[in-house]
């Protein structure tokens, strides 16, 4: 049979590898989600030189006011739109991003609550007589830390539930926008 120190020592080596896994993880996470709109950007800065270029070009060759004004709001409405889907790209990113981190907290919380409540069921087995009460709190103190990581991942669900709308909301009023000041560019 091992002695309390000798469990206390094996789970806290446990636990520690097991956090160091989700440090790794989370970083081979966040840098996957870093060169995802590094490449995104760099496709965007490509694209937008050689359309900026193309647009410059074809302003050049107007002869008059009226087909300045024209050819200006034809070449606006595909920008907009460019711009909105770059937006809905990052978003999507940011988002699959929240998503990985929050699926591999969920899950280093869940295997590290699992393993505690077994290393206290097994401690309160072997514990001493007289020491029912320190027992107790110490699981007061496990439930309690289960509910507050409970409330941080209800937190941070609701704070990204808010930022996807708040994206979604200014892609739509960007939208709208750019639509007016298309259709007046037209008149």
């Amino acid at each position: 049979m091992f002695s309390f120190q000798d469990q206390f020592s094996a789970a806290t080596k446990a636990n520690f590898e097991a956090q160091l896994a989700l440090i790794t993880s989370l970083t081979s996470k966040a840098f996957e989600s870093v060169e995802k709109l590094v490449e995104l950007n760099l496709t965007a800065v490509k694209s937008s030189l050689e359309e900026s270029t193309s647009n410059a070009k074809q302003l050049l060759t107007v002869k008059d006011p009226q087909e300045f004004m024209a050819l200006s709001a034809a070449q606006a409405k595909p920008n907009a739109e460019k711009a909105l889907a770059y937006g809905r790209h990052v978003a999507d990113i940011a988002s699959s991003a929240q998503a990985e981190f929050t699926r591999a907290a969920e899950a280093q919380i869940a295997e590290t609550s699992r393993k505690v409540s077994t290393l206290v069921d097994d401690v309160t087995k072997n514990a001493p007589a007289g020491s029912e009460n320190v027992i107790a709190m110490m699981k007061s103190v496990i439930s309690n830390a289960n509910a507050g990581y409970e409330q941080l991942t209800k937190t941070t669900k609701q704070a990204v539930q808010t930022m996807e709308a708040n994206v979604t909301n200014a892609t739509a009023q960007f939208s709208q926008a750019a639509e007016k000041a298309t259709s007046r560019a037209k008149k």
